[in-house]
């Protein structure tokens, strides 16, 4: 309390919102020093301190108000986002500002959690800030207070069990539990689409769309990961060649899994272990899958490191030519027809346009629904710093290095604005393949054979199916996701109608584009970009959702951790310090009029 006394002068018991608020003032970014723990940068963490703690005394006395947005059905009401929620946006964004705090965070974080004193304040600082800023709930029940606001703003989520695998478990350093940790993990998959289709069957839409998705790690699933990096090492070197060259890490092929049927592991670096636990693997994967296809929640199969994509699009595909597969009977319209599994598709790799391409053209052939999930990349520092030590002709960087990728550029582009334009570009070429398919699939255009009418079952092949998509666009990018908008109505996906109060359109999207193309942001970021778009956009199921991890804080911490300084480029240029800026200002207003 006596931290509180020095950041707010005024007693919390007669405080008015303006003198709190010049507390918040105080509170900026310094320059880079030598290092992290320096006076000045203490003074301030006992500021930034101080402010957690009155975050939720601030909470009690917030008031709520409402304004409303459009969605198709008319006005619906928003509520504004608690001051509570501002005060925490600003800490933690100015926590995330601080030069070396996201690189630091698993050493502070586990330091503080090894003393027993210390580990029950740092716990309940961390839940206040960082766990609520961007974690759902600590179970998938826990995260339905949030669905229903979102639903109320017709957003959508995607539901994810963000916790991973204990590894000295998995090693058997630690006491063996009666279920393993991988496939509680599973299990916990499995519940969350059943609580996803429970929330979904209260909340049906009139077009039928299902706006709650779950997210599936693959890396989460098994005892030890590095089965997936010894299969893609594997598939690297034994993929066949095609005649449209897919730079690293390739295109999956239909024989990628003949490996786990093969009766011998010899001149593989496969162990028999290997073997096992991806047989394992696939068979979750299979259940994970079916329950999703008889409860009608689609999943998103995450992208990782480089090292284990071969072996997750392996996978993938496995699940999309068997899941995804077209209906046979001709009579029926494939439009009504949704892709279940979707792949990950991240744009900072250098194969994502001819990956793309080649993906099109190979569900076209195959007969399959094509699900695509288009990113920009979460890993580029760690692919860059791994290919140099692949690359290097220091013997030891070369044997701790991760990297497998062959050739001697990374598998990233060297630029972001390389990235940009390959995200751009293929929004563009998904886009055009959407019209194509809905082109093919409308009654009045398809053709249908006779005989379709006197056979119950009639064999897709090769080229005669038309192709159906899907697409989720996961974006941070004012300029994409404002391209996306532009691209629908341009190709005739969407309508304009009049102007929103700031002065720009409104786009109307409809039934039959909804099912195909969905937007996302992560919880807890870019709110105020979600909120644009719902603003913009009209349709009578929710056309953007955010991605919300779940789980309880103790499991969920490494992954906070972890997963803060794989997305350092999504808090990099310039983003924290915009979040930051954004919930300074809105507590301006609302503190000062």
């Amino acid at each position: 309390m006596m931290i509180i006394a020095r950041v707010f002068p005024v007693s919390l018991a007669r405080h008015p919102s303006k003198q709190v608020f010049r507390g918040f003032l105080s509170l900026r970014p310094t320059p880079k020093r030598s290092t992290l723990f320096s006076p000045s940068r203490g003074r301030r963490w006992g500021l930034v301190l101080g402010t957690v703690l009155t975050t939720s005394a601030i909470a009690l006395q917030t008031a709520v108000y409402a304004d409303s947005v459009d969605n198709e059905e008319g006005p619906v009401e928003r509520k504004p986002t608690p001051l509570s929620s501002l005060v925490r946006s600003y800490v933690v964004y100015t926590a995330c500002s601080i030069p070396g705090m996201v690189d630091w965070s698993p050493t502070i974080l586990s330091t503080l959690m090894s003393v027993p004193v210390v580990k029950r304040i740092t716990e309940a600082v961390v839940r206040i800030t960082f766990f609520d800023q961007f974690v759902g709930g600590e179970s998938a029940e826990g995260t339905l207070p949030v669905l229903e606001d979102l639903r109320k703003e017709n957003k959508g989520c995607i539901l994810a069990y963000s916790v991973e695998v204990d590894e000295s478990e998995a090693a058997g350093a630690a006491k063996k539990q009666e279920v393993p940790a991988y496939k509680r993990i599973v299990q916990e998959m499995i519940h969350s689409i059943d609580v996803a289709a429970d929330f979904e069957e209260k909340h049906a839409s009139a077009s039928g769309v299902r706006g709650t998705w779950i997210a599936v790690k693959l890396t989460a699933m098994l005892p030890n990961a590095q089965s997936l990096i010894n299969l893609s090492k594997h598939l690297v070197d034994t993929r066949p060649t095609v005649p449209s060259v897919v730079p690293f890490p390739g295109a999956p092929h239909l024989t990628d899994l003949d490996v786990l049927e093969s009766p011998t592991i010899q001149g593989t670096l496969l162990t028999e272990r290997d073997i096992i636990d991806l047989r394992n693997l696939y068979a979750d994967l299979i259940k994970v899958c079916t329950r999703a296809q008889e409860r009608g929640i689609r999943l998103l199969i995450d992208a990782e490191y480089s090292w284990y994509q071969p072996a997750i699009d392996a996978f993938t595909l496995a699940l999309m030519r068997q899941f995804n597969k077209l209906p046979n009977d001709d009579t029926s319209p494939s439009s009504n027809f949704q892709p279940l599994i979707y792949a990950t598709f991240q744009a900072y790799l250098r194969r994502t346009p001819a990956y793309v391409a080649q993906s099109l053209a190979d569900a076209r052939a195959g007969g399959y629904a094509l699900g695509i999930k288009l990113v920009r990349g979460a890993y580029y520092p760690h692919e860059t710093q791994a290919h140099a030590s692949h690359t290097s002709e220091d013997a030891a960087k070369k044997h701790s290095s991760l990297s497998i990728c062959p050739d001697l550029d990374p598998p990233v582009w060297a630029t972001k604005s390389e990235t940009d334009h390959s995200y751009n570009s293929s929004v563009k070429v998904i886009l055009d393949a959407v019209v194509k398919d809905m082109e093919q699939n409308r009654p009045s255009t398809r053709k249908v054979s006779w005989l379709s009418f006197l056979k119950k079952e009639q064999r897709v092949g090769p080229g005669s199916a038309p192709l159906t998509i899907g697409v989720l666009f996961g974006s941070h990018n004012w300029e994409s996701q404002k391209l996306i908008l532009e691209e629908l109505v341009n190709r005739g996906l969407a309508t304009v109608e009049g102007p929103t109060e700031n002065g720009e359109t409104i786009v109307r999207v409809g039934d039959e584009v909804a099912p195909r193309v969905t937007v996302a942001q992560l919880y807890g970021m870019k709110d105020a970009l979600t909120n644009y778009i719902v603003d913009r956009t009209r349709s009578s199921s929710p056309f953007v959702v955010k991605y919300i991890p779940y789980g309880t804080l103790v499991e969920v911490m490494p992954y906070l951790s972890r997963r803060a300084i794989e997305n350092k480029s999504v808090l990099g240029n310039g983003t924290a310090e915009e979040e930051r800026r954004r919930a300074l200002e809105e507590m301006k207003k609302r503190l000062l009029g």
